[in-house]
């Protein structure tokens, strides 16, 4: 008989070379940890830590120019990374499963999701189609997907994103592997969605008594799965030990900075900070603004009429920040882009300096188009790889009649200001690292002198790190110009770490509108309640922690 408090996997002395003219010479350094049964192990880092890559090396899964040049993964005896490349396939899926980050990028957009739940079952050797038929529903079911037998016909496009990653997980799953592998399954989802995705893989590794590695960046998700925690920085464990040692007692520097970066309740809030006269104009008003999208009818489907910005009337004073917060499909990017008119409303008024922008033609608002500027969430999509970082900022005041010399000198005031080297001057996208990308997005949003900038999830991809250093970077930059800024966002802590005022959007409608202390601590309508009890970490305190390290070392 087996000793069943023996490890499901180990990993020893785990070292993959970079190739040269990286920024180090190891993608991963001696690294080495156990994965025990029934055990969620989370492995924490930011981007370019190497979380991903063991992880990637336990599935076989590493490209051609990475390769382990140093120690073992161990499964039962075997070390995976000798397998034959036959062996490796038939382990995966089978014994040892993935669930990716993107769901969209790992589905195959020209199958249904049915059909790609039963490929899982049918390469790894089940013939029987009645018996895989009955276990696609089984596992639809089993993950929460609502009308299996109808929801299996669909295709990926057609489902949400939490649905998604709903069918990434059953496909996992097909095979009962005693191994998990999930690589930031909730990243890209909604708070409520991660909730649920979360206390899924919970509820199913208990049942299932698999073995869970969880690879994260947020200490709020740790909080909530995690048994064990490893943190990792630059291809090295810095630290690793049960989620209580690690979130509450972290002993390594990096740790305690990555903790000190987490959103908490005791953020300093810039509550009524804005500029406000009893006899002022607002800086933006919005008094009963509309937006539906209908789409037409096609041969097969009826034309759909989705109310996206349902009577929103907000006022945004100079100097102030008002957060929007709301999931995905609640109407707030919608909203941020009526107001630039990226998008013309239905009906209802748009207010700048008490002039109703609404009803102008493009041409007769593009005088003003550069004063109401925006930060958008992926910086690399929204900068134009084949352009130097000089011609991105400066492309647009040269169109508005600025000359290069005077154009030039503002681009690198600019870049100084953001915390970049005058040399990103001439640089591509390509050479910077995201939140460097994001800060290049604010300076050229702020080359044409706004009036307001509109950020639409602009820290939500970044480290946590990266996004409070970016976060500071906005609230000083709105201190000293004194901007009103609009702040879109699905996550409340980052909201109440900014916002002056918080407006809670859902289905089109504002729910609840007040000051982050309001909202937090005395929220009003359920669905506020629900977006804050979907918090992750919500029973950890990193305020306490930060405290307490403080106290260590006076």
């Amino acid at each position: 008989m087996s000793d069943t408090k023996a490890p499901l996997l180990s990993v020893k002395n785990l070292t993959i070379a970079l190739p040269e003219g990286f920024d180090r010479a190891h993608a991963i350094q001696d690294i080495s940890y156990d994965l025990n049964p029934g055990e969620v192990l989370c492995v924490v880092g930011e981007s370019g830590s190497g979380k991903s890559m063991t992880a990637n090396a336990i599935m076989g899964l590493l490209p051609d120019y990475l390769k382990p040049t140093r120690g073992s993964i161990d499964y039962h005896g075997r070390d995976l990374l000798s397998l034959p490349e036959e062996e490796k396939r038939a382990l995966r899926g089978r014994d040892i499963a993935m669930v990716f980050q993107e769901p969209l990028s790992a589905l195959n957009p020209l199958m249904t999701v049915g059909e790609q739940i039963d490929e899982v079952m049918l390469v790894h050797g089940n013939t029987n189609a009645a018996a895989r038929a009955a276990r696609v529903l089984e596992l639809m079911e089993y993950v929460g997907l609502p009308d299996p037998a109808t929801l299996r016909n669909a295709y990926p496009f057609r489902l949400s994103g939490g649905q998604r990653q709903r069918i990434v997980i059953a496909m996992a799953l097909a095979l009962e592997p005693s191994i998990l592998i999930a690589d930031e399954p909730t990243t890209a989802l909604d708070v409520t969605t991660q909730a649920q995705i979360l206390a899924l893989i919970k509820r199913i590794q208990r049942a299932k008594g698999m073995g869970v590695i969880f690879v994260t960046h947020d200490f709020g998700v740790v909080a909530d799965i995690a048994d064990r925690a490893i943190v990792m920085e630059k291809g090295l464990i810095v630290e690793q030990g049960t989620a209580d040692q690690v979130l509450n007692h972290p002993k390594h520097p990096y740790t305690q900075r990555l903790i000190a970066a987490v959103p908490h309740r005791e953020t300093e809030r810039k509550e009524s900070n804005g500029v406000e006269a009893a006899d002022e104009v607002p800086l933006l008003e919005l008094r009963n603004l509309n937006k539906t999208y209908r789409s037409s009818e096609g041969l097969f489907s009826k034309p759909r009429v989705v109310p996206a910005v349902q009577d929103i009337n907000l006022v945004l004073h100079r100097g102030q920040t008002l957060g929007v917060v709301g999931e995905s499909g609640s109407g707030k990017s919608t909203l941020g882009r009526v107001i630039m008119k990226l998008l013309d409303s239905d009906s209802g008024q748009i207010l700048y300096h008490g002039m109703d922008i609404a009803p102008l033609s493009q041409a007769s608002f593009r005088p003003m188009r550069k004063k109401i500027q925006m930060i958008f969430q992926d910086p690399f999509a929204s900068l134009n790889p084949r352009q130097t970082i000089g011609r991105i900022l400066t492309d647009g005041p040269l169109a508005n009649g600025v000359d290069k010399t005077t154009a030039r000198k503002r681009a690198e005031e600019l870049l100084a200001r953001v915390g970049l080297d005058a040399s990103a001057y001439v640089r591509y996208p390509h050479e910077f690292s995201g939140g460097q990308r994001q800060r290049i997005g604010i300076a050229r949003a702020l080359m044409l002198d706004p009036d307001i900038l509109i950020a639409d999830e602009s820290v939500s991809a970044l480290d946590v790190s990266v996004q409070e250093q970016v976060l500071r970077l906005l609230r000083d930059i709105q201190d000293q110009l004194k901007l009103g800024m609009i702040f879109i966002t699905h996550d409340l802590r980052i909201a109440a770490q900014i916002c002056d005022q918080i407006v809670v959007m859902r289905r089109g409608e504002v729910v609840e509108m007040g000051p982050p202390s309001q909202i937090f601590d005395a929220p009003q309508n359920e669905y506020t309640q629900r977006l804050i009890e979907a918090i992750p970490g919500k029973e950890w305190h990193p305020e306490q922690v930060i405290r307490d390290l403080h106290k260590e070392s006076i």
